[in-house]
Order: C-alpha cells, then sequence, then structure tokens
C-alpha cells in the first residue's frame, strides 16, 4: 500500500505530531506539525484526532492473555479464530477469542497470545469475558483494557474531515472492512465498483501484464 501511494504521488511524514487541523471557512485545508502545514483537500483519521467531531458509542474490553498451550479442541492449532454467539452465553454482543503464535513471529516458541474480546454490557467488564477465559485455561499471564468506542457525528462531506469508527470487539476485521467501504462513499459519493477495479501487475510486482 505505501509503494502504491508512492507510485500515485503520495507523501510519507512519519513520527510526526499532529498540532493543528487547519479549516477554513467550514473545510478542511491542512494539517499544522511542528510549524509546517501539509495541505491537502480532504482528510481521514480516527477519532482520536478529532475529539470535537465524535461520540461515544460504547465501550470494548479485551483480555491479552499469554499461554504455554494452544487452545484445546483446536487440534493444536497455532493460530485461530473462536467466536461464542451471544445467545448461548445469555448476552447482546458475541465474544471473540484470536490466537496467534511463533508461528506469526509475535510470541516465542512454545508460547502463545490469545486476544479476548466484545462488547461491555454491565459494571463487571473482565466478567463478561469469563467465557472466554475459560477456553483458554491455564493462563500464563493476562491484561486487561476497556477501551471507549466512538463515531463520527457526521458524515464528513461538508468539512471534508472523514473520521473512522473505533474499533470494535470483533476480530475478523469484517466491520472495519465495512467502515472503509463507508468512508470512501462519503468522499466521493458513490460506493466503490469492486467490478470495474482492475489490477496491472506493475501496481505490484513492478512489471507490465504479460
Amino acid at each position: 500500500m505505501q509503494k502504491l501511494s508512492a507510485i500515485y504521488g503520495g507523501t510519507y511524514m512519519l513520527n510526526k505530531p499532529v498540532d493543528e487541523i487547519v479549516m477554513e471557512g467550514g473545510k478542511v485545508v491542512g494539517v499544522k506539525s511542528e510549524g509546517e502545514v501539509a495541505r491537502c483537500k480532504q482528510l481521514i483519521c480516527d477519532p482520536s484526532y478529532v475529539p470535537d467531531r465524535v461520540r461515544p458509542a460504547g465501550k470494548v474490553v479485551r483480555v491479552i492473555c499469554i499461554l504455554s498451550h494452544p487452545i484445546r479442541g483446536t487440534n493444536d492449532a497455532n493460530s485461530c479464530q473462536i467466536i461464542i454467539p451471544q445467545n448461548q452465553v445469555g448476552r447482546k454482543s458475541d465474544i471473540y477469542v484470536c490466537l496467534i503464535s511463533s508461528a506469526h513471529n509475535v510470541a516465542a516458541q512454545g508460547k502463545y497470545i490469545a486476544i479476548a474480546s466484545t462488547t461491555v454490557e454491565t459494571d463487571s467488564p473482565e466478567a463478561e469475558v469469563q467465557p472466554a477465559l475459560e477456553l483458554l485455561e491455564p493462563v500464563d499471564q493476562k491484561f486487561v483494557a476497556i477501551s471507549d468506542i466512538y463515531e463520527p457525528t457526521d458524515d464528513g462531506t461538508e468539512s471534508q474531515v472523514f473520521c473512522s469508527r473505533s474499533y470494535d470487539a470483533t476480530t475478523h476485521f469484517e466491520t472495519t472492512c465495512d467502515d472503509i467501504k463507508d468512508i470512501y462513499r462519503r468522499m466521493a459519493g458513490a460506493p466503490f465498483d469492486f467490478e470495474s477495479m482492475k489490477r496491472r501487475q506493475n501496481d505490484v510486482f513492478g512489471e507490465d501484464e504479460q
């Protein structure tokens, strides 16, 4: 993706703080960082950059667990995803489990990392993922995080500031992909037409189609 952006004239400014989103006449015209302004006609960002343009939409609880074993009942899989349906555990939201391991170069040999997550529905968030944690036992160590979810208050067409939604509890990226498609629709004024998309080999491999 970075290579494609460079091919089509994209510029990367890495490790730069965002000091201000510059607006003129109600529309975005640039982003200021350390005294410099990167000019733009449209801006895509996550909620942390525009707190005045988002509203709370719930909370997510995530428990990162370090294991010394694969999840039982998965044929010792080095990676897997488990979804516990909400109606099986008396909830409104599903519970998600994602397992990765040394096969993905994210853990030491013989260690596994499992992430259990769900949408918070009560005052005891960690207890809400207990059905998932029971699947993971024994757990060497765990880290609990509760995150706010935000969504944009408008579609961005007037200001040309297009804000994404916060990551939700899902681990299969379906809602994230839906959000990306929605941002494109809001920016372009029409849905992306996947049927008409033709990718040449040189976009990916640096060679023309044969």
